[in-house]
C-alpha cells in the first residue's frame, strides 16, 4: 500500500463519509421515533396490513413483522438503510477508477515509481476505510435510538449485532461489483446512474425472488442474501447465500486486479492541452 495515495483517496472520500453517515443516521432517528407508535397499536396495524395483498407484502419485506418488538421493527425499515448504503458502495466501487480517467489524471499517476497493483490496492482500501467508517456511525446512532425510543423493550443483542454487521457483507458487495463493472466499460461518465441502477436493480430482482418464490434469483441479489426477516427468524445468517455474497465479491475483486493491470489507459495529449 502506498500511504500517500491512501491519504489522498481518504481525504477525497471525507464529505462523503458525514454527508452519506449523517443523512442515513437522521433517518434512523426519524424512523425510530415512530417505534413506541407500532409497538402500543400492534394489533392495529397487522389488521392494516392483513388488508393489502400478500405479494406487496412479500415485496416489500413486510410479511411476518412483528412491529412491537425492537427487531421486528428495525426490519421494517432496515431495508431503506441497506438500499442507501448499497448506492454509496456502488458510487465508490464504479469512481474508484473511472474519475481519474475521465479526469484526466490517470496517466499521470501511472507514470510515478508505484505499480498497478499498489495504486489499486491503495485507492481500494481508503473507500472500504471510508465506507466502514459510514457504517459505523449508523451503528451508533442505531444503538443510541434504541436507548431513546425502545426503553423498556427486550431485544437479543446477539441477533442485533448480526444484522448490524450484514451491511458490512452488502457494501462490500456493491463495491466489488461496481469497480469490476467499470474496469469492463470503456468509461464511466458519470457514477451516479450506474449505482442508483446496480441498487435498485438488485432490488426489484430480490422483489420479484420474495413475490414468485423464485429461489434462482436469490442466488444473485445481495439484498435477499442478507434478509434481516431472515436473521431474526434463526438468530443466524443464512449460510449458503452468505458465502455465494462473499464469493461473488472476492472474484469481482480479483477480476478488477486483473484488469486494471491489463487496462490501456489513454494519456493526456500534452501539446493540445498548452
Amino acid at each position: 500500500m502506498n500511504k500517500m495515495i491512501f491519504s489522498h483517496e481518504f481525504r477525497v472520500r471525507i464529505k462523503s463519509i458525514l454527508t452519506w453517515g449523517i443523512s442515513v443516521s437522521a433517518l434512523v432517528f426519524v424512523f425510530f421515533s415512530f417505534f413506541t407508535i407500532f409497538a402500543d397499536q400492534a394489533e392495529m396495524m397487522n389488521e392494516m396490513l392483513a388488508k393489502f395483498p400478500e405479494e406487496f407484502l412479500i415485496a416489500f419485506g413486510m410479511d411476518g413483522l412483528n412491529y412491537h418488538t425492537v427487531l421486528g421493527y428495525i426490519s421494517f425499515y432496515f431495508l431503506f438503510i441497506q438500499l442507501c448504503l448499497a448506492i454509496q458502495a456502488g458510487n465508490f466501487g464504479f469512481g474508484l477508477v473511472s474519475i481519474e480517467e475521465n479526469e484526466m489524471t490517470a496517466d499521470f499517476l501511472l507514470t510515478r515509481p508505484v505499480s498497478r497493483t499498489k495504486i489499486l490496492t491503495s485507492k481500494l482500501l481508503a473507500a472500504l476505510a471510508s465506507m466502514l467508517l459510514t457504517t459505523i456511525l449508523i451503528w451508533i446512532s442505531t444503538i443510541l435510538a434504541i436507548s431513546i425510543f425502545a426503553k423498556g423493550y427486550e431485544y437479543d443483542t446477539p441477533t442485533l449485532i448480526l444484522i448490524l454487521l450484514s451491511v458490512v457483507f452488502l457494501q462490500l458487495f456493491f463495491f466489488s461489483v461496481g469497480l469490476f463493472i467499470s474496469l469492463l466499460v470503456k468509461r464511466v461518465r458519470n457514477v451516479t446512474p450506474y449505482s442508483l441502477g446496480l441498487a435498485f436493480g438488485a432490488y426489484v430482482l430480490s422483489a420479484f425472488s420474495g413475490v414468485f418464490g423464485d429461489v434462482k434469483l436469490e442466488y444473485i441479489t445481495p439484498f435477499k442474501h442478507l434478509e434481516p426477516n431472515y436473521i431474526i427468524d434463526h438468530a443466524a445468517y443464512n449460510t449458503p447465500l452468505v458465502v455465494i455474497n462473499v464469493l461473488i465479491s472476492i472474484i469481482c475483486l480479483v477480476a478488477s486486479y486483473w484488469l486494471y493491470n491489463h487496462r490501456d489507459i489513454h494519456a493526456v495529449d500534452r501539446k493540445s492541452v498548452v
